[in-house]
């Protein structure tokens, strides 16, 4: 492997170290923790295939979540394994750590209203950092996040 070859992967190791968890995020919140890591993999190969241009780009990770989401979203219908049942499902565990009803409830919600409950409560991501990966504004991931949330109190009897 030559100086640019090395130079190219440990920029994209960096990247990988940086980055990752926050994609496996994005998709497991969208897409469920099976598929999302699917679409973490998907995307993160379509990266090292293209580092050169990718790694150039002002949001190298929203360009690999669109990538991801895409992939991901086609191998599941030309497989036509997209999961009927909710995705978040609640645990066998009888021991829960969080209300029963609330799974049925996020499955519920839009694509993008779950995804931006999630990512700002679930994995405590900033406004900002959502607002970024999704390619909106601030105001409508805060609208995203307040309907939603307004969603789940309804439906668990909580007042807002």
């Amino acid at each position: 492997m030559g100086r640019r070859e090395n130079r190219e992967a440990d920029g994209f190791a960096k990247f990988i170290d940086a980055h990752e968890q926050r994609l496996r995020q994005a998709f497991a919140s969208l897409l469920g923790p099976t598929v999302g890591r699917e679409a973490t993999v998907e995307a993160l190969s379509y990266g090292w295939e293209h580092w050169e241009r990718v790694s150039a780009m002002d949001n190298p990770v929203g360009y690999l979540y669109v990538v991801g989401r895409e992939r991901a979203t086609r191998h599941a219908r030309r497989r036509r394994d997209i999961p009927s049942e909710c995705p978040f499902q609640a645990s066998a565990d009888p021991v829960m750590w969080y209300e029963p009803a609330l799974p049925g409830l996020v499955e519920e919600l839009s694509n993008r209203e779950r995804q931006v409950v999630m990512l700002l409560h679930g994995f405590e991501w900033s406004m900002s950092e959502i607002a970024e990966l999704l390619e909106m504004s601030k105001s409508s991931v805060q609208s995203y996040a307040d309907r939603a949330m307004a969603k789940l109190r309804r439906g668990l009897g909580v007042p807002s």
